[in-house]
């Protein structure tokens, strides 16, 4: 770390979890510098809110960084890496680089060999952004490899970091694994509401769940609505997960096929003359969340 006991870190991705954890770490005492190269209007917007510095020159960026936090979607994570290694290979610092994408554990063991001579965390970050309240609790950051007991002293500036005795793709395993869980069950969810309510019978549905099995309905009506605006970066999570499971006998079908769900919501969103499921989807978590509130 700097001799000002004050952590550089660098945060690559100004999208909701980049920014907000970029905040934290500058509210609790670390100087947090960001890139906006290739981001859009609302990411410039974020960052601007955020307070974070803006620093468009990769050298510059990383020169004097103690730590290096690649949040980006799951299919930009290698790229970034190859873009940021011959800025990290001069750098004045040497600085931890912690990818903590969305991604199998293969792809983090291929990004480390694309950084190496760096030091390099395979991070998985399970949880939404962090709220801007310093006793909040924020997600939880899982670390492993050689140097994640490094990159745990960012602990010390407002993140929940807990190293797992694991090597590189082991903090990826375990994000991928809960994952596949949660946004699983949305993906199975948004189908089978889908098709019950294509065959009319979305009320029977909803009353049926909420006889025998109303801690998911419950979860239904919150998560559904709350993945729409999420579907479309979700599409590649499922590809890395289908690849971290391996074959199509173990269950990776199956996650490319709820990759396809997210990618026809995310295409159904963004066209909203599209005839699809999305209002079915509204309708239904919305009569499963006032017959809660009447209960």
């Amino acid at each position: 770390m700097n001799s000002t006991a004050q952590p550089i870190v660098a945060i690559i991705g100004a999208g909701e979890m980049g920014a907000a954890v970029g905040r934290r770490l500058m509210i609790r005492g670390a100087r947090v510098v960001t890139s906006l190269q290739g981001r859009s209007r609302d990411s410039a917007a974020r960052v601007s809110r955020a307070g974070l510095e803006v620093i468009d020159d990769d050298a510059e960026l990383v020169r004097d960084a103690d730590f290096v936090l690649s949040i980006v979607p799951p299919a930009a994570a290698l790229e970034v890496a190859e873009r940021l290694q011959p800025a990290l290979a001069r750098s004045r610092s040497r600085p931890i680089f912690a990818d903590c994408n969305a991604i199998a554990p293969a792809t983090a063991v291929r990004a480390g060999e694309r950084l190496a001579g760096c030091r390099y965390v395979d991070a998985g970050i399970i949880g939404g952004p962090p709220p801007e309240q310093i006793d909040s609790p924020g997600p939880r950051f899982y670390a492993s490899g050689p140097f994640a007991r490094e990159f745990a002293a960012l602990g010390g500036f407002g993140l929940d970091i807990a190293v797992l005795d694991g090597p590189i793709g082991a903090a990826s395993a375990l994000k991928l694994s809960y994952a596949g869980l949660t946004k699983g069950i949305i993906a199975l969810g948004s189908a089978m509401v889908g098709a019950a309510a294509r065959a009319g019978l979305a009320d029977a549905l909803s009353a049926e769940l909420a006889r025998t099995q109303p801690q998911i309905l419950a979860r239904l009506a919150r998560g559904i609505p709350a993945m729409f605006p999420k579907a479309h970066r979700w599409v590649a999570e499922m590809e890395e997960i289908a690849a971290f499971i391996g074959g199509g006998d173990r269950g990776a079908d199956t996650y490319r096929g709820i990759a396809r769900i997210y990618e026809r919501i995310a295409r159904e969103r963004s066209d909203r003359d599209a005839p699809g499921d999305i209002q079915a989807l509204l309708d239904f978590c919305a009569r499963a969340a006032t017959s809660a509130r009447e209960k």
